[in-house]
């Protein structure tokens, strides 16, 4: 997008216009003893060729790795046509509906992203977007603790399966205001939730219980019973969700005999590159009757006088638009121009397409496990069913192979021994719907040539 900068003379009407002699004088109210005086360490400008010289160097540096990654963001085709209509003018400069008046394009898009998401969720009702999967867990930790008012403890329960970045920056998030997350463990042989040490909480008062589904090692919990167990033990259930995945499983709505209550998670794999990184977006939605409680915006579809139809948005319950204290959130930012990605990414495919990426995607993984079982040092560490992900464990240290494979090409997957030091040489694959035949082989050759040294 052109960056267009005000020249001199346009500067200078401006000032006159507002009876300011200097630029400076704007910002008088600010006391010297808060202003920062001169910035050190900060280099010499470069000039436009030097700059884009230097972007291309770093660039350059992003090897083209054939990915076998993901814990949490995914490798997708997304059609040419997503980010061609979503970096049109009418999107890409349109900010964040701060304001009531936001334009009726982007509230419609808004509105068709949350009817999209409810469906694909099971839910009753999805916000805007929240900043990403993180902090959407965060929040919706922080959801449920409000909305359970018959607990009283400030408690959660979590199972150990879940994201544990998600973990970690919920923590962060909630500790300060006095609410704890306790621990369920899981079987280290089939990679998913010990039943019995849900009973061990039987009775004691928690606001929720946090599923991940399928989970961080791509494993397929026993959602149902998990669901059930926690509403008779009191507690509100929330679910962490791939929504590729929810294409071809059981959706969090539709858990149990109630199902969940909240669903939050990452909305990456719809449409949304992976793009070193981000920015990515959380979704979130929920059952009707916690819908106060839900922070960020809802826009909601309406009839003007002359009986047109019209969108506004009909639940703002953050800081900008309540006192502070009151506010369901602080940090409720709404990701518009990755949601505006999702919005076409999910209306060009469709059900029937979504369900044949995630299908593709769990057909590869199969694939894939039994391209690598044979080779000489690899196992795979989860017996049951998983989908596109999967644990693996090897004969050497994932970083070394996982170092050694990027020599070879491959983005090999991700190492869990920090967060799980049982699995000190385990490695986390994932296949999409962009690899083939020919890229799992070449995958299997590599990986024996890094754990034998010889080719498959």
């Amino acid at each position: 997008m052109p960056f267009i900068p005000h020249t001199e003379t346009e500067i200078r009407s401006m000032l006159d216009t507002i009876g300011v002699n200097e630029l400076e004088a704007i910002f008088d109210e600010i006391p010297d003893d808060l202003r920062c005086g001169q910035l050190e360490g900060v280099p010499e400008g470069l000039t436009e060729y030097e700059v884009t010289r230097l972007l291309h160097q770093r660039a350059a540096e992003d090897q083209a790795l054939s990915c076998f990654a993901g814990a949490g963001a995914y490798d997708h085709h997304i059609p040419a046509a997503v980010w061609e209509i979503t970096t049109r003018g009418e999107f890409y400069s349109a900010y964040t509906p701060y304001q009531a008046e936001a334009s009726q394009g982007t509230l419609q898009l808004i509105y068709e992203y949350q009817s999209m998401m409810a469906s694909l969720t099971g839910m009753d009702i999805s916000n805007a977007s929240l900043y990403d999967g993180a902090s959407a867990l965060a929040e919706a930790v922080l959801m449920a603790v409000r909305a359970n008012r018959k607990s009283k403890s400030r408690k959660l329960l979590v199972a150990g399966t879940v994201n544990p970045t998600y973990r970690k920056v919920t923590n962060v998030i909630v500790h300060n205001q006095n609410i704890s997350l306790d621990e369920v463990p899981f079987d280290n042989a089939s990679g998913t939730t010990v039943t019995a040490a849900l009973e061990a909480h039987a009775g004691e008062d928690y606001a929720a219980l946090v599923i991940q589904q399928p989970n961080f090692f791509g494993s397929l919990e026993a959602v149902d019973e998990m669901t059930d167990w926690a509403h008779a033990n009191g507690m509100l259930v929330v679910a962490v969700a791939n929504p590729m995945t929810l294409a071809a499983l059981k959706a969090p709505g539709q858990w149990g005999e109630k199902g969940a209550d909240i669903a939050c998670g990452e909305g990456q794999p719809l449409g949304v590159p992976m793009s070193s990184g981000g920015p990515y977006y959380g979704f979130m939605c929920c059952k009707q009757p916690l819908a106060r409680q839900m922070p960020g915006r809802i826009v909601g579809r309406t009839v003007d006088l002359d009986g047109n139809p019209g969108f506004a948005l009909t639940l703002q319950a953050r800081e900008q638009h309540i006192r502070r204290s009151k506010a369901t959130s602080n940090i409720c930012t709404n990701q518009g121009l990755c949601v505006t990605a999702s919005t076409i990414y999910m209306s060009l495919l469709g059900p029937e397409g979504l369900a044949r990426v995630a299908s593709a995607s769990h057909k590869n993984m199969n694939a894939l496990l039994a391209a690598i079982k044979d080779i000489d040092g690899v196992s795979v560490a989860h017996a049951g069913p998983s989908f596109h992900e999967a644990l693996i464990t090897l004969s050497k240290p994932a970083a070394v192979v996982i170092e050694q494979m990027a020599n070879l090409g491959f983005l090999a997957g991700v190492s869990v021994s920090e967060d799980y030091p049982q699995y000190e040489n385990a490695l986390l694959v994932c296949t999409t719907e962009t690899k083939n035949d020919a890229d799992i082989a070449a995958y299997a050759t590599a990986l024996n040539t890094v754990l034998n040294g010889e080719a498959a």
